[in-house]
């Protein structure tokens, strides 16, 4: 059973909406497409996860805390006898290892992913021992991205390749399921230590005045859209949307964007754009959220 489900990063969908609003550097920008390569992989490797017999417990995209040391978990799967600690890559194309070193094929070297999934190990032992906790832990650097191949590993290498995945949860399903109790305590006080906020997140600065305001479609991420009775169209890819239903997504990311901004109908109206109506957004604000105040200083909340 999934105890934890993974939801999109906050760090993502900042990036996303910056990356659509303002001009990023091309580092920013390589960041940005690397968090999205990263999260598409990581739902292809929970895909997977729904194989498994109902007797497993699952938690997903965890950030913990031991002796100041900030780490995340991409997957922690528990069975009766082990918790697997999984690390996804989402890597495409041809990699080698020389000298426990990785390598592209062009000879460019990169970080080795198993270094991180070593760290992350000492570290879960670590918060394990603190909490009085001893369990089998058993790492895994698990690749899900069909068009990935590496050279030079040795056999021995925790890593599970795309073409081993339905082995491998084909063996991960004939272990027995948990049956102690204690596996569902361990599982769920390392859900209570979760960290909301990664302090490390890398988002680069940003105001109010520097975006770019207006509705973008929420399919193709194109601004050029236009209101057609009460849908909005995109003139790219021809996808409609409730005129409701992107107010309450340019809400969501004016929240998101800055936590402390008021949500007045003056703010989303400037930033839906085409959506010029005062009438229709106060009416979606009035159903969807609670009015605070009144008058030219009334804003609306939750």
């Amino acid at each position: 059973m999934f105890l934890k489900h993974r939801s999109e990063p906050l760090e993502l969908r900042i990036m996303r909406y910056l990356y659509l609003r303002m001009r990023l550097s091309s580092k920013e920008v390589n960041r940005y497409f690397n968090l999205v390569k990263g999260y598409i992989g990581e739902q292809k490797f929970d895909v997977w996860l729904e194989s498994l017999s109902n007797g497993w417990i699952i938690l997903n995209d965890l950030l913990l805390e031991i002796n100041n040391t900030i780490f995340q978990i991409d997957s922690l799967l528990f069975s009766e006898r082990s918790i697997y600690l999984i690390e996804v890559k989402n890597f495409e194309g041809d990699f080698y290892i020389e000298n426990e070193r990785w390598y592209t094929l062009a000879g460019k070297e990169i970080k080795n992913p198993l270094d991180q999934l070593d760290k992350n190990e000492s570290l879960l032992r670590q918060l394990l021992q603190e909490l009085g906790i001893s369990a089998s832990i058993k790492p895994y650097l698990i690749f899900v991205n069909p068009d990935f191949h590496l050279y030079q590993a040795s056999m021995n290498l925790p890593i599970i390749y795309p073409t081993q995945l339905n082995r491998f949860f084909k063996r991960l399903n004939e272990e027995p399921p948990f049956l102690e109790r204690e596996q569902l305590k361990i599982a769920e006080k390392l859900m209570s230590l979760h960290l909301k906020d990664n302090p490390y997140s890398r988002i680069p600065f940003y105001n109010y005045d520097q975006l770019k305001k207006g509705t973008f479609c929420y399919s193709c991420h194109s601004f050029d859209v236009e209101l057609l009775g009460n849908k909005i169209v995109c003139n790219k890819c021809y996808c409609h949307e409730d005129v409701e239903a992107a107010i309450l997504r340019i809400v969501e990311e004016i929240t998101i964007l800055f936590k402390d901004q008021k949500i007045t109908t003056n703010v989303v109206q400037e930033w839906c754009g085409v959506i010029g109506s005062k009438k229709t957004i106060r009416r979606v604000l009035m159903k969807n959220f609670r009015q605070m105040s009144h008058g030219m200083h009334s804003y609306y909340i939750k």
